[in-house]
């Protein structure tokens, strides 16, 4: 982490506000940056003691006496220029602050931290640079501003306006920036004057809005060509639209320089002054320096703040402090209307309620005509109602593929959960939030996060159940100097196989592969262990069974060591799909009972697999994997594909190479599938997070409270155990 400057020598701070009793994020930062907080009145004076204030709030005034009595420092707060994703107002906390012993960066009289930093720093490391580009490239394509209630979704006003942008009366940063309400009406005159045929937006801020504080403007200043502009549009999409920009010292100001805009500035703010903006008040002397719009953000977002981690209850990087942003901007954004969740079994609410609810319970209906308006949310490819209704208001809910330390099939809580408003990923017949990820370019610093989290993932040896191993994979003299080949089993219901590798499966899947006539006609007849056999034609030949991805492996590798591996679940005896062991040893060299699939994956050259998702772990540490359906991470050029080819994938491939553009990788697979498809839940702080704590957490022992759910859930699963055959009662 970068930091522009190291704490004052005074680390106790003495303190005369209650709000630093009542707002614990503040506590937490402050101690994360090394300081204790002593309330002042109570307080004896040491030497090296410090008094911290809230900016120059009125409050600010207890503590700036004190401090001027004792010939003390004062160090002051204010919120960083990412805030939160929703108002402090309304209670939401802080994700970093600046803590200034120099001054108070709005007040243009005397120095700041940060006009220290962009006055006297040298602003021109390679790294930082790349950060600050990469920050501000994010933020645009995640849509963060200071405040962010806005609705991404809704349109923009058509472009060519002029922008002006009120602020709140009382805001500090007005009079200490060397204006008042009067530069507010000189500002609009301005713009009226500069631009006497174009329509004016007067941006009204979000306080306002939501009625907390009065603006400067009201429908007294509009007339036909000026008109204040309330709607719950994205900054940065007002920004784009416009064609000038005017402010007197907001931040979304600063905003306008890094979208490009060299605003008119009737203030005193601290990015006025460099060079970026035509200023109508002069700005200090002190600012005599010409940046660059990557220095003013490398200094007001990645030196200046203090960022926090509320997962990791310490200080982060600005980039990490984004990742939390984003996760739980995710969740407001997506889950704000709320959903209706049909024929959800008992055992899985909790979660669903607690990972999508927060924005507006979860209700719960097993009928779709009880969903009253609400989204309908169905479990995995969707109920048959649902499904029937043809409701283009569906989101299929699933588990991660880096889920829990524990079984789902025993109920084990996730950790992760999928919510895809387009499909599934599992089912190729029809696209799916995963695919447009697929087929999207990677967004900015994706490809540095995801290999870092890959890197992560690998180090900490985890995949998606992370289940404890009692048995060790010892391979016997006769796998030397062949070719080791893993065959994952998979449970004989899944619904990726019944999905993603049954014989004409969609209507967009193309033809049956070579492969298909060959587990027909070359295998052999087989048994009730292996496809669906019986007077039931309507399935017969079209769902391969772990029998027939066993043959299959066999009849194209004669000569390779082939592992079988059954499928954790059915190890456990809570799902069907178990082979007879003389069958097993008839076609595989070894079964590997009870094994840790990363040391299976290590101990081979290659998977070969219907849809499981051990061949995506495969992938991603680097073995070959040969596919007989079509899971979702096959059809992208990284497997060896034997099943019917998904349409979609090649069309979108062959554009990609005839346009001489990059194909997607393993690290762009890993951004989909692992960073931005799930949705993560961080079981300590009970909250949506970014996709590192959930990776952290699973890293964590296996005794973590958090990692089981509860004495109730461990017990049914048990009995379930004793009923696998009914599984589709609870799955």
């Amino acid at each position: 982490m970068s930091r522009a400057a190291a704490p004052p020598q005074a680390l106790r701070l003495l303190y005369f506000s209650m709000g630093f009793l009542r707002q614990r994020r503040l506590r937490d930062i402050l101690r994360a940056a090394g300081y204790t907080l002593v309330f002042g009145p109570a307080a004896r004076v040491r030497a090296g003691d410090g008094v911290v204030v809230w900016g120059k709030s009125p409050t600010a005034a207890r503590g700036e006496r004190f401090a001027a009595r004792h010939a003390l420092p004062i160090v002051r707060l204010e919120d960083a220029f990412v805030r939160s994703a929703g108002l402090g107002r309304a209670g939401a906390m802080p994700l970093g602050l600046i803590i200034d012993p120099v001054g108070v960066h709005f007040d243009a009289a005397a120095p700041s931290l940060i006009e220290n930093i962009l006055a006297t720093h040298p602003l021109d490391d390679t790294q930082l640079l790349a950060r600050a580009r990469d920050g501000m490239a994010r933020l645009r394509a995640l849509d963060i501003s200071k405040y962010n209630l806005h609705d991404p979704a809704l349109p923009a006003p058509d472009a060519g306006y002029v922008l002006v942008i009120d602020q709140t009366r009382g805001d500090a940063s007005i009079p200490h920036g060397g204006a008042d309400a009067a530069r507010f009406a000189q500002m609009l005159q301005a713009a009226r004057k500069a631009h006497p045929n174009t329509r004016i937006l007067i941006k009204t801020h979000p306080e306002t809005v939501r009625g907390y504080r009065a603006g400067h403007f009201s429908a007294a200043d509009c007339d036909d060509l000026v008109q204040i502009y309330d709607q719950n549009t994205s900054p940065w999409a007002l920004l784009d639209g416009a064609v000038a920009v005017y402010t007197v010292t907001s931040q979304m100001g600063m905003e306008a320089i890094f979208a490009g805009h060299r605003p008119q500035v009737f203030g005193q703010p601290f990015y006025a002054g460099w060079g970026l903006s035509d200023d109508h008040a002069a700005a200090p002397a002190r600012r005599a320096r010409s940046l660059t719009r990557t220095q003013l953000f490398a200094a007001a977002y990645v030196l200046a703040p203090q960022w926090f981690s509320p997962h990791l209850r310490a200080l982060c990087s600005f980039e990490q402090a984004v990742d939390v942003l984003q996760a739980d901007l995710r969740a407001q954004r997506e889950d704000a209307a709320g959903y209706a969740a049909l024929n959800m079994r008992a055992w899985k609410r909790g979660r669903l309620q607690a990972v999508f609810g927060q924005q507006k319970p979860l209700i719960f209906i097993k009928n779709p005509n009880g969903a009253r308006g609400l989204r309908l949310m169905v479990w995995g490819a969707g109920d048959g109602a649902a499904n029937a209704q043809a409701n283009s208001n569906i989101v299929r809910v699933e588990d991660g593929l880096l889920r829990s330390r524990g079984l789902g099939a025993a109920l084990t809580p996730p950790i992760s959960l999928i919510a895809d408003d387009i499909g599934i990923y599992y089912n190729p017949a029809q696209p799916s939030k995963f695919e447009a990820l697929m087929m999207q370019p990677l967004p900015p610093d994706a490809r540095a996060r995801a290999a870092v989290f890959l890197e992560g993932l690998i180090s900490a040896r985890l995949s998606k159940y992370n289940l404890p191993s009692t048995s060790q994979l010892t391979l016997p003299p006769s796998a030397q100097n062949r070719r080791r080949i893993l065959v994952p089993g998979q449970v004989a219901d899944d619904a990726s196989l019944r999905f993603g590798a049954g014989v004409g499966f969609g209507a967009d899947m193309g033809k049956a592969s070579a492969l298909d006539t060959a587990l027909d006609t070359g295998l052999g007849a087989t048994t009730n262990t292996g496809r669906f056999t019986g007077t039931d034609t309507s399935t017969q030949g079209t769902v391969p069974s772990n029998l027939d991805l066993l043959r299959a492996a066999r009849l194209r590798n004669p000569d390779a060591f082939i592992i079988y591996k059954p499928h954790p679940d059915v190890e456990a005896g809570l799902r069907a799909g178990a082979l007879p062991a003389d069958i097993v040893a008839a076609l595989a060299d070894m079964q590997a009972a009870d094994a840790d699939p990363i040391a299976a994956i290590e101990a081979v050259d290659e998977v070969f697999t219907l849809t499981s998702t051990l061949g995506f772990e495969a992938l991603l540490r680097g073995r070959a994997v040969t596919c007989l359906g079509a899971p979702f991470y096959a059809g992208w050029g990284l497997t060896h594909d034997l099943g019917p080819p998904v349409a979609r994938r090649q069309t979108h491939l062959r554009h990609l190479v005839q346009s001489g553009l990059p194909v997607p990788d393993i690290v762009h697979l890993v951004h989909a599938a692992l960073i931005a498809y799930p949705r993560y839940y961080d079981p300590v702080t009970r909250s949506a997070c970014p996709p590192e704590i959930a990776l952290l957490r699973l890293g964590q022992n296996a005794a973590a409270p958090w990692a089981a759910g509860g004495m109730g859930l461990r017990l049914l699963s048990k009995l379930q155990g004793r009923f696998a055959s009914y599984a589709h009662w609870w799955r």
